[in-house]
């Protein structure tokens, strides 16, 4: 399975992410911008709603969304980068 299919099964992943402020998840929230795929890890760039500094739930969502990609057979690490 080459790179992108990879990135495209992480993205389907995240959205069993639900940010609980919210209800929905974050791919359909527009919080995810882009998902890179080298060899065994994941670069997942998102962007919160609001800063990270204002945002109590910043490290549960990141967090979530490190085990969620890591949970696929193909990924080995996972690195959030946070854009805002």
């Amino acid at each position: 399975m080459g790179e992108r299919e990879v990135a495209e099964r992480v993205k389907k992943a995240l959205k069993s992410v639900i940010d609980p402020e919210v209800g929905m998840n974050i791919v359909d929230m527009g919080m995810i911008k882009e998902i890179k795929v080298e060899g065994r890890k994941a670069t997942i760039f998102m962007e919160l709603t609001v800063p990270a500094f204002f945002c109590p739930l910043a490290h549960y969502l990141v967090a979530q969304v490190q085990a969620k990609a890591k949970s696929l057979e193909e990924i080995d690490e996972a690195e959030v980068v946070l854009l805002r």
